[in-house]
């Protein structure tokens, strides 16, 4: 290390916080994408060197580890007193958001071996949630299995659709216009009489997805199940 470096490396402290370079993290992943992503771009953003960068995290998959600690921390968690579809509804909808926020996380979230706090105290939550409701512990696991699946599957899907709901009808007759009329008649069905009408939005249909999940499982509950 040069004397310059180590002058540097002494004084961050003072000018970071793991938090801090974790939140610039965060903020490139979401302007350039994860791969864009490393110690040098982190240190080109909060204006130090690099050494600085490595004195909060060892490396980038540590980086990883912090950002989708974060992330898992901006979802609101249940209440383990509240009635357990509620509080799994109101879960759903918030982590919905947050990965509408995050789109970059989606696909790590799950991808972590060394999960942080944040993360461990989420799916303890969820998995807590489902038991006090007296779902079996094999029960449990095909439950929230099923709720990951549409939750992050539904984000993933919103994330990488060709339009947002002010351009979804422009997006779908330049599909549907260089085909003949007919030719796909149960398609330009759904789009002329509810994609193309006015207030539609992509992410409306994620209650009625997570609703039906829920009612599902609410009825294994009575049966036993």
């Amino acid at each position: 290390m040069t004397a310059e470096e180590a002058t540097d490396h002494a004084a961050a402290p003072g000018r970071l916080s793991r938090e801090r370079v974790l939140r610039a993290a965060i903020a490139i992943a979401g302007e350039t994408g994860i791969a864009s992503l490393t110690i040098r771009s982190l240190a080109e953003r909060l204006g130090v060197k690099p050494m600085s960068v490595y004195y909060y995290v060892k490396n980038k998959s540590e980086i990883l580890d912090g950002i989708v600690d974060l992330v898992f921390a901006e979802i609101e968690l249940p209440s383990l007193d509240g009635e357990w579809s509620r509080e799994l509804h109101a879960w759903a909808l918030s982590a919905r958001h947050v990965l509408a926020r995050n789109s970059w996380a989606i696909t790590l979230l799950e991808s972590r071996s060394t999960p942080g706090p944040a993360t461990l105290r989420h799916h303890d939550r969820i998995i807590g949630v489902l038991r006090g409701a007296g779902f079996s512990v094999a029960t449990t696991a095909h439950a929230y299995a099923l709720l990951d699946s549409y939750v992050y599957g539904f984000a993933l899907q919103e994330a990488a659709l060709p339009f947002d709901s002010s351009t979804a009808t422009e997006v779908a007759e330049s599909i549907m216009q260089p085909f003949e009329p007919g030719e796909y008649p149960n398609l330009v069905e759904l789009a002329t009489e509810h994609v193309f009408q006015p207030g539609y939005d992509f992410g409306n249909e994620f209650d009625f997805g997570i609703s039906l999940i829920l009612d599902g499982l609410a009825k294994a509950l009575a049966s036993g199940g």
